[in-house]
């Protein structure tokens, strides 16, 4: 969805087992937002392989390659055009009560 200055609003990228991440354009005076290249998401799937492809095939700036961690993940980072770090991986987090 854009604003009238072109601007992204919002942009929502629905994950395919659920769940989504929503993005928009960075506004300076908004609250929440910070600058570009200063953020950083870890986004949970099962088919971490598929997506690595996937991005390293789209030209994706890969700054940690796909490799088992020791606590049971399997995990990569990229970073975005704008600066910010992507992680994805297997690891669900620890196990609510």
């Amino acid at each position: 969805m854009y604003e009238d200055a072109g601007t992204v609003a919002h942009a929502q990228l629905d994950w395919p087992e659920g769940g989504g991440i929503m993005l928009g354009s960075y506004t300076p005076d908004s609250p929440w937002c910070v600058p570009p290249g200063s953020s950083c998401a870890y986004v949970v799937t099962d088919r971490v392989d598929e997506l690595y492809e996937r991005l390293t095939a789209a030209g994706a700036t890969v700054i940690r390659p796909i490799e088992d961690q020791a606590y049971g993940s399997r995990e990569f980072a990229i970073e975005d055009p704008e600066g910010n770090k992507w992680f994805s991986g297997t690891y669900p987090g620890e196990p609510r009560p």
